[in-house]
């Protein structure tokens, strides 16, 4: 397994289209460290969110595809249904209420517990790959401002530093998130394993910003260790799709759909 796959923080998200914000602004969710927090942080944060589109757009977006390592996820962001599949193996589930099924081929397999355990995991950890910039202001962060500086490529940059206090799989990681100066879009991220740690474990590149539906997100991380491209491949994002996406076994080209938008 890539290490990369290991790194994991938390994905608190409400059900969004009940909690709409308004026009403009971006409120901290519940349990954020706003008296911890750094002010200049939290205005490059209602920036960058702004540059994506906006608050009230990323909350009223609902349905979310992506891949990830050549695993498909799709997730209903309003009521928290999911669905992971990889080669042959299906899940179907509630990341909110951690009900479902898992199946192969079609067929159930019981019990079930130990997959929808690792397909929750694979959410919350590819979630965070894709969307990190709309969780800024999350439920257990603390954001912090380490200055101004370079990215890697050059470009002009805002630090942020992202820590966490009693939530998600991974508390004790540390993120430094490079905004860049001019479009207010995260350029760039370094990741701490351990919050006092020195020296990151990766610091990746974050590019190929587009508009899917209302909002801006990235699918492209740089390039692997291996020299080949790292991307987030079957990004979409729905306004409408069929109950059975979330309620049939049989597996989903994802990248017909994501075609489709």
């Amino acid at each position: 397994m890539n290490t990369l796959r290991l790194f994991c923080v938390s994905l608190l998200l409400l059900p969004a289209g009940l909690l709409a914000a308004q026009d403009g602004a971006n409120p901290p969710m519940e349990s954020f460290d706003l008296e911890g927090s750094d002010p200049m942080a939290l205005e490059i944060a209602d920036k960058v969110m702004a540059a994506m589109g906006g608050r009230m757009a990323w909350d009223n977006t609902r349905y979310l595809s992506w891949s990830f390592f050549g695993e498909d996820q799709l997730w209903d962001k309003w009521t928290g249904r999911f669905r992971w599949q990889n080669d042959s193996m299906v899940v179907l589930m509630n990341i909110h209420t951690m009900a479902g099924m898992a199946y192969v081929d079609g067929e159930e397999i019981a019990p079930a517990e130990e997959f929808l355990q690792g397909a929750y995991r694979d959410w919350v950890n590819s979630g965070y790959w894709l969307m990190m910039p709309y969780k800024l202001k999350d439920s257990g962060v603390t954001l912090g401002y380490a200055g101004e500086g370079t990215m890697e490529d050059g470009t002009d940059a805002h630090i942020l530093t992202l820590t966490f206090s009693d939530v998600g799989l991974t508390p004790d990681n540390r993120y430094e998130v490079y905004v860049d100066r001019k479009s207010m879009l995260v350029g760039q991220w370094s990741y701490y394993r351990g919050a006092a740690d020195q020296e990151p474990g990766f610091t990746l590149p974050w590019q190929n910003w587009q508009l899917y539906g209302d909002i801006m997100l990235s699918d492209s991380r740089g390039m692997r260790t291996d020299g080949t491209p790292f991307e987030l491949p079957n990004v979409g994002v729905y306004d409408d799709l069929p109950d059975s996406m979330f309620e049939d076994p049989s597996r989903l080209d994802l990248s017909v759909l994501s075609a489709q938008q």
